[in-house]
C-alpha cells in the first residue's frame, strides 16, 4: 500500500534536490520514496510498465520516472519543472522538490529553493563541480538556504574511489566558503543501487558520515517565520454586507492573537485586532503560515496591497531600494526600462535605475555590466512608482521578495531578493511648486500635452514635426520641439547606441518633455524610440489625455532610398553597428494615436492633418 502522507504530529522539513543535469537527482528522489515505503503498489506497477517504455536501466525499474511526470521530460530523460513529492518517516515529514538542471530551467530552480530550509546539491562523481554546481549554489545563499548536503552521486562509475570524492568535496568547499552556508556535509552516493541513501554502503568502508535519510532526519530548518515580526500583506478587502468589514490574507510571518495592536506600512494608522476569522469559526490566535480574516476594532483606510505590520517592528516604507536580482528572460533587463513589480499582494511598476555589478558564478567576483542577460545575477538598484512595505530578505523571505514582469506579455521575467532600501528614498521628497501645471496651462490658454513622433531614421519625424510647430506657433500655441539628435550633443552626450543606451535616451528625453509639460506648453519630441517599452513609460508619465503617439509609419525601402544622413548606407557596409531597422530592430506602436505614411503624401499635408486632429481633440 506505501505509507501515508505526512501528519500533523511530525517536524516537517522542507528540501529540494538541485545540481547540474543528469546528475541523478530525480534517481535520488524516487529511491528515498522507494525505501520509505511512500509509492503505492498500483504506482510501483504502473512505474515498472513505464521503466520498459522510458526508462535508461535496462530491465531494472527507473526511479527517476516517479518524477518526470512531463511527457516532455519523459522523453527527453530530463528534469523541465519542478516536482513536489511528499513523504514521511516515523521521525518526520518531508516536502521535497525536485528541480531541473538545465541552465535554461533556472528560473524553475530558483522557485523550488524560495521556500526550501535545505539544499541537496548533488554532483556527478565523474564530472565534478560544473558551472551549473555553482550557479545553484549561489541562487541557494541567496534565497536563504544555510544547509547544504553535497551529494556526490554516481560513485558506482569511479569505483567508489575515496580519492575521487574527497577532491570534488575539496573543490566545492572552496566555492562555498564565501557564501557563508552553515553547514555543508558530503555524503558519497549512488542512487541508482541505493548506496548510503539509508543504509550504509559495504563499497565505501572509508566513508563514516551519516546516511542521507539519517541527516535529513536531523537536518536543522531554516529560521521559523513565527518569529519574525508580525507581516500580513492584505490581499483582500472582505465586505459581503455592511456589517462586515475584514481584511483577507495570509499572514507571512509572526504571531498574532485578538486585542493585538497593527500598523498600516503605508500610513502608520493603527488599530486593535477585533477578531480573527476562518472558514471554521473564529480563532484566538494565528501564526504564519495561516490563512485568515482580520477586523479591527475601528474603520481604517486599508486596500489589497497594503501590509499590517507590528507597530514596534514596521519594517521599511521605501520606493528605492537595493536587490540581487535573477533575470530570467531571453531579454536582456535593461536599466531604465520600465517593468512591473509583484511584492506580496502588491503591483507596482519598476525600472532598475542601475547595474552595480553582475556576479561571476564561477568564482563569485563582480562584474561591471549595463545589463544582465538570461540566468545572469546581478546587484541593482530599483525604483518603484511609490513607496510600499519592504525587508530585507535575509529577515523576512516573504516582504523581502518580489517578482518582475514584463509589462506587455506579463511573462515573469526575473526575481529579487532585497537587500536594503536606499536611504534617498527617505532622504528626497517631492517639492511642490507654488505656480502648478493647471497655472502654466491657463495662463498660456491651451492645454498642455507630448506630441510624440516616433519612426525609422529618414521617415520624416523631425521634417514633419517641425512643420506642426511653425502652425501652431502662428496659431499662438506656446511649443517647445524636442529631437533626438539635439539631446544627443548635450544632454544625452555620454550615451552611445546600445540597446541598453537608447532605453535611457528616451527615458531622458520623456523626463524633459514631462518638466515642459508641468509648464503647460505643447511639446513635440521626434525620436526613433524603437522600443514599445519606453513609449509606454513615457505615456505613463503624464496624464492619459497629455500624450499622443505619431507613428510616422513609412516603409524602410522609401527611408533607405531617402537616408538623408547617409547611415542606411554605412550600416549596410558594415561601418555603423546598432542601427535600427537593419541590425537593430524597431518595435511598431499597436495603436497609436495618429499613423502617417510620408511615402506619398507631403509634409505641409500631413501637419495640418496633425492639427485638424488636435482641434477635433480639443472640441476647438
Amino acid at each position: 500500500m506505501g505509507a501515508p502522507r505526512p501528519t500533523a504530529d511530525r517536524d516537517l522539513l522542507r528540501f529540494l534536490a538541485c545540481g547540474s543535469v543528469d546528475d541523478g537527482k530525480s534517481t535520488l528522489i524516487g529511491r528515498l520514496l522507494y525505501e520509505t515505503a511512500s509509492i503505492f503498489d498500483d504506482q510501483l506497477a504502473a512505474l515498472a510498465r513505464d521503466s520498459r517504455t522510458h526508462g535508461t536501466i535496462g530491465d531494472e525499474i527507473d526511479l527517476s520516472l516517479l518524477m518526470d511526470g512531463l511527457e516532455a521530460e519523459r522523453q527527453q530523460g530530463i528534469t523541465i519543472d519542478v516536482a513536489y513529492r511528499y513523504f514521511s518517516t516515523p521521525r518526520r515529514n518531508f516536502i521535497v522538490a525536485d528541480t531541473p538542471g538545465h541552465e535554461q530551467y533556472t528560473r524553475n530552480m530558483a522557485t523550488g529553493a524560495s521556500t526550501a530550509d535545505l539544499a541537496v546539491i548533488l554532483v556527478d562523481a565523474r564530472k565534478g563541480v560544473l558551472v551549473q554546481t555553482r550557479r545553484h549554489s549561489y541562487i541557494c545563499s541567496l534565497l536563504g538556504i544555510r544547509h547544504i548536503v553535497l551529494a556526490v552521486n554516481k560513485m558506482d562509475l569511479v569505483d567508489f574511489d575515496e580519492s575521487r570524492f574527497s577532491e570534488i568535496v575539496a573543490d566545492y568547499l572552496r566555492f562555498a566558503e564565501p557564501m557563508g552556508f552553515a553547514e555543508i556535509t558530503a555524503i558519497p552516493l549512488a542512487a541508482r543501487h541505493g548506496d548510503n541513501v539509508v543504509a550504509p554502503s559495504p563499497r565505501t568502508p572509508w566513508y563514516d558520515g551519516p546516511m542521507l535519510l539519517s541527516h535529513l532526519e536531523d537536518a536543522a530548518r531554516g529560521a521559523d517565520a513565527a518569529q519574525a515580526p508580525v507581516r500580513f500583506p492584505v490581499q483582500w478587502v472582505n465586505r459581503p454586507n455592511a456589517d462586515f468589514r475584514g481584511f483577507s490574507g495570509t499572514l507571512v510571518s509572526g504571531r498574532l492573537a485578538a486585542g493585538d495592536t497593527l500598523a498600516v506600512a503605508a500610513s502608520g494608522t493603527t488599530g486593535r485586532v477585533a477578531r480573527i476569522v476562518t472558514a471554521e469559526g473564529d480563532l484566538g490566535a494565528a501564526e504564519a503560515g495561516d490563512a485568515i480574516t482580520l477586523v479591527l476594532d475601528r474603520e481604517i483606510d486599508i486596500a489589497r496591497g497594503d501590509v499590517l505590520v507590528a507597530p514596534d517592528a514596521p519594517g521599511h516604507l521605501a520606493d528605492q531600494f537595493a536587490a540581487h536580482v535573477v533575470w530570467m528572460s531571453e531579454e536582456a533587463l535593461l536599466p531604465g526600462r520600465s517593468y512591473l513589480m509583484r511584492a506580496g499582494t502588491q503591483w507596482l511598476p519598476v525600472s532598475v535605475t542601475a547595474i552595480k555589478h553582475k556576479v561571476d558564478v564561477n568564482t563569485l567576483s563582480h562584474l561591471a555590466a549595463s545589463r544582465l542577460e538570461l540566468n545572469e545575477i546581478g546587484m541593482c538598484n530599483l525604483a518603484a512608482a511609490k513607496a510600499f512595505a519592504l525587508d530585507a530578505y535575509s529577515d523576512n523571505r516573504a516582504t523581502g521578495s518580489f517578482i518582475i514582469v514584463d509589462r506587455f506579455s506579463f511573462a515573469t521575467v526575473g526575481a529579487g531578493m532585497i537587500d536594503f532600501p536606499l536611504r534617498r528614498a527617505t532622504n528626497i521628497r517631492r517639492e511642490f511648486l507654488a505656480v502648478d501645471k493647471a497655472a502654466h496651462a491657463a495662463s498660456k490658454g491651451q492645454k498642455p500635452l507630448i506630441i510624440w513622433f516616433t519612426g525609422l531614421s529618414g521617415s520624416g519625424k523631425s521634417t514633419i514635426a517641425k512643420a506642426l510647430e511653425r502652425r501652431l506657433y502662428a496659431a499662438g500655441r506656446h511649443t517647445y520641439m524636442l529631437d533626438g539628435d539635439n539631446l544627443r550633443h548635450g544632454l544625452n552626450r555620454d550615451l552611445g547606441f546600445t540597446e541598453a543606451d537608447r532605453v535611457e535616451n528616451v527615458r531622458r528625453a520623456g523626463e524633459v518633455a514631462r518638466l515642459f509639460v508641468d509648464a503647460g506648453l505643447i511639446v513635440i519630441c521626434a525620436f526613433i524610440s524603437p522600443f514599445k517599452a519606453e513609449r509606454e513609460l513615457v505615456r505613463g508619465l503624464v496624464a492619459e489625455d497629455e500624450f499622443i503617439e505619431i507613428f510616422v509609419d513609412t516603409p524602410i525601402k522609401v527611408c533607405m532610398e531617402r537616408d538623408p544622413k547617409g547611415l542606411y548606407a554605412k550600416a549596410k557596409a558594415g561601418k555603423l553597428v546598432n542601427f535600427t531597422g537593419i541590425d537593430s530592430p524597431y518595435e511598431a506602436p499597436d495603436s497609436p494615436e495618429l499613423r502617417l505614411d510620408t511615402s506619398n503624401i507631403d509634409v505641409d499635408t500631413l501637419a495640418e492633418q496633425i492639427v485638424q486632429f488636435l482641434a477635433a481633440r480639443s472640441g476647438d
